[in-house]
């Protein structure tokens, strides 16, 4: 059926065809079973946690098999739409190194640079009316041109009538009906209207297909006559991510299992287009303990919803993205425990290897492997990127070790470089400042050191090698009167004051402030004999 005239009042006349568009976006030339996945948010506010994995899993599929990943900013709804959203969700992405191979395209806003752009919707307009046009061209879109009034009445008179299913369909859809003449008359009269997909689907209809995570799905088909171009011409979501992903040549739609209900409304789509639809894998949402139950992690209630907090906090990007491996998939850990220096990228990662069920994000889980990651940095490099983050979000502290160049990397070397089992007592970067606090003279903060005096007046400090050091340290124990060793004083308690770790522990308290910390014969050739020396008589001077 040919609506050339309806068609004609409805659009422009110097539309695309879409036989033009098909040979202006041709098949990608890529290898055989490489697949093109897309991550497609909307500039609305900060980049959620959950659409940072929903991103992360688009770029492994591309990834292990040779692919595509590639970013498409959907900003048709201009009302939600943020100043900076989209520079804010590129800054995220970049920061935890998800970055897809159309970045320049998408920060250049080019049209053609890699020949499937452009990549923002609200460029695009052209494009979807070609497609709607030929909807309509073909019978398959009709104008409506329903008030919200009318619709509220309709919803209305559906809740009275106990509909089997609430929207515009059957004996409700009440302009799919009218005459190409009436529809035209209405159009050049000046009414307001929206496009309307005319579904050909029976009230009794399924659709089955299958999902790359969750298997064999069988759905009510769509029986709507969803909206496809608003009133001011741009697409909806629906509309604009079937002609999209068409001509982007996406293979893999993966996305949050929220989008499982529209599937049956876009495979009709897809149809009614002409298109071969892609294959849909839907992950499970993050979720949260809450009490005894589980809940999805929320914007409202939890700062770790949003990305920036994980930055802010300083966890290192390279440790959300080894946590976020531990949730795509439960055998990375196994893998991980296997191959401790691999790069995560050796994961054999699969879609089908996900789970169908919600992923619990857990705070305490990601610390831990984030102690991991972060022992794993030397301390130079650790040093660095601690300034890096602390010139954003601790001023002071980047300050202070901008006055002492490569004191904090000398600190932080302690008990990590060319330790076989470096220490795991830094989770994020903002525990540095406190971590290293007793290495500054001006966050250092001493502690008595009751019952020490004798020590501390016995012992004087030098630079030289560990085993004399300790030697010295044992020997000035055994001279008031400790055991030479913690075994010789469980042996005969009754005969010794303590040991020679109790001596050291007050030495340790003298000179850091603090009963725990790394090996103490490294942090004083950190501090120097004289800042070593200045502490212990400071001690004494106030004992």
């Amino acid at each position: 059926m040919q609506n050339s005239s309806l068609a004609a009042a409805l659009f422009p006349a110097a539309l695309p065809l879409p036989a033009d568009l098909e040979e202006r976006y041709p098949q990608r030339e890529l290898p055989q079973g490489a697949r093109v996945t897309r991550f497609a948010p909307s500039p609305t506010g900060f980049l959620h946690i959950g659409s940072l994995y929903t991103a992360f899993v688009n770029l492994l599929t591309a990834r292990s098999s040779g692919g595509v990943f590639y970013l498409r900013i959907e900003d048709t709804d201009k009302k939600r739409e943020v100043q900076g959203g989209v520079e804010a969700l590129l800054q995220s992405l970049g920061e935890f190194g998800i970055v897809p191979d159309n970045m320049d395209e998408v920060l250049n806003d080019a049209a053609r640079a890699d020949g499937y752009g452009p990549y923002v919707q609200s460029a695009r307009r052209e494009i979807y009316q070609a497609f709607a046009r030929e909807l309509v061209l073909n019978g398959l879109a009709y104008p409506c041109f329903c008030s919200e009034e009318e619709l509220n009445a309709m919803r209305t008179e559906q809740e009275g009538a106990a509909a089997p299913q609430k929207g515009y369909w059957g004996k409700w859809a009440r302009c799919r009906d009218l005459s190409e003449e009436e529809a035209i008359a209405r159009v050049k009269a000046g009414e307001p209207w929206v496009l309307r997909l005319r579904s050909a689907c029976r009230e009794d209809e399924r659709v089955v297909f299958t999902d790359e995570v969750r298997g064999k799905i069988e759905m009510p088909a769509n029986i709507l006559d969803a909206v496809i171009l608003k009133t001011d011409g741009m697409p909806t979501y629906h509309f604009a991510h079937a002609v999209d992903d068409h001509l982007m040549r996406t293979t893999h739609v993966i996305r949050s299992e929220e989008w499982l209900a529209s599937v049956p409304l876009h495979l009709e789509l897809f149809r009614a287009c002409g298109f071969k639809p892609p294959k849909y894998a839907h992950i499970s949402a993050l979720m949260k303990q809450d009490g005894g139950g589980k809940r999805k992690l929320s914007k409202r209630k939890d700062p770790e919803a949003a990305v920036s907090w994980f930055t802010e906090q300083g966890y290192p990007a390279a440790a959300v993205l080894e946590y976020l491996m531990c949730l795509v998939s439960s055998r990375f850990e196994d893998w991980r425990r296997a191959n401790p220096t691999a790069p995560r990228e050796g994961f054999p990662f699969t879609l089908k290897g996900m789970s169908a069920s919600g992923a619990l994000f857990d705070l305490v889980k990601l610390t831990d492997v984030s102690k991991g990651v972060i022992a794993g940095i030397s301390g130079a490099d650790l040093a660095r990127e601690v300034s890096e983050w602390a010139g954003s979000y601790a001023p002071q502290f980047a300050a202070l070790t901008a006055k002492h160049p490569g004191y904090l990397g000398q600190i932080l070397a302690i008990d990590r470089d060319g330790a076989k089992k470096p220490r795991k007592d830094i989770s994020r970067y903002g525990e540095v400042e406190d971590y290293t606090a007793y290495f500054f003279d001006e966050l250092f903060t001493p502690a008595p050191v009751p019952g020490g005096e004798e020590i501390l007046r016995g012992y004087s400090y030098s630079n030289e090698d560990k085993e004399a050091w300790f030697g010295r340290i044992r020997e000035l124990a055994v001279s008031l009167g400790y055991a030479a060793s913690p075994k010789e004083y469980k042996e005969n308690p009754t005969a010794f004051k303590g040991h020679v770790g109790d001596v050291s522990a007050v030495l340790r308290l003298a000179i850091t402030g603090r009963e725990n910390t790394p090996d103490l014969w490294a942090i004083c050739r950190v501090l120097g004999e004289e800042r070593v020396r200045s502490r212990i008589e400071g001690c004494l001077r106030q004992a």
